[in-house]
């Protein structure tokens, strides 16, 4: 009896990564821009792409809904998120308020190895814009702002700022592809990882405040101009 109860008990925990699963996958696929904001995601569909049940498909809707990319609308369904864009533009201010202050809490305690860690991933994330590969540029680029953050021993700071990341990601790839900033984004954080190097805390924490806020009010402009194409 208690053999059949741990194999149940097995199978439901193996069960319950389906949902995460697709859940991953349609948070990359919305992140790219392969669904935009007000596309309908459809139940049918999803489940048999992925060829499962209507049930993890569900499921992986309301994590999404949770993390904010998705709105499931009652007898609609699930849409991609539409975030106004003053509200955009209220995520990078907010994301500039906790790093900042991230930031001149962790330079003072910096080791070398901090340094050369992050650096490790920033050459990653070169690579990854060299090469194309969308899929990693969210991923490294966080990497590369939580190594530099770690030091300041803040993890309730830091798992806010992971919530608001997720809901900025898809904007700033799509800054990145509507602005051609690539080029920018790579020597901005070069200029980080340099004043970091040499613990300056009030230069590099006005750095970064300056290129959170400056990519947030470009990526409104551009934003608010795709959007007046896409309705015209």
């Amino acid at each position: 009896m208690r053999q059949d109860q741990k194999s149940s008990r097995t199978h439901r925990i193996e069960r319950r990564t389906i949902p995460e699963n697709i859940r991953n996958s349609l948070q990359e696929r919305i992140l790219n821009g392969e669904f935009r904001e007000g596309d309908p995601l459809v139940q049918e569909i999803i489940a048999e792409e992925y060829d499962v049940s209507r049930i993890p498909v569900r499921e992986a809707l309301r994590q999404l809904e949770a993390s904010g990319l998705v709105v499931i609308q009652t007898h609609k369904g699930a849409v991609v998120a539409t975030i106004p864009t003053e509200q955009v533009e209220e995520l990078f201010e907010l994301r500039a308020m906790l790093e900042v202050d991230l930031l001149e809490r962790a330079i003072p305690r910096m080791t070398d190895r901090d340094i050369a860690e992050a650096g490790d991933i920033l050459t990653e994330l070169e690579a990854s814009f060299a090469r194309g590969d969308r899929a990693s540029w969210g991923r490294l680029n966080s990497a590369f702002h939580r190594r530099l953050y770690a030091p300041a021993g803040r993890p309730q700071t830091l798992a806010l700022l992971q919530g608001i990341g997720l809901q900025a990601e898809r904007y700033i790839r799509l800054h990145l592809v509507l602005t051609d900033g690539l080029d920018d984004a790579l020597r901005e954080h070069r200029e980080i990882l340099r004043l970091c190097a040499m613990r300056d805390v009030a230069a590099a924490a006005s750095y970064l405040r300056d290129h959170i806020l400056q990519a947030g009010r470009a990526l409104v402009a551009e934003l608010r101009a795709e959007r007046a194409r896409r309705t015209a």
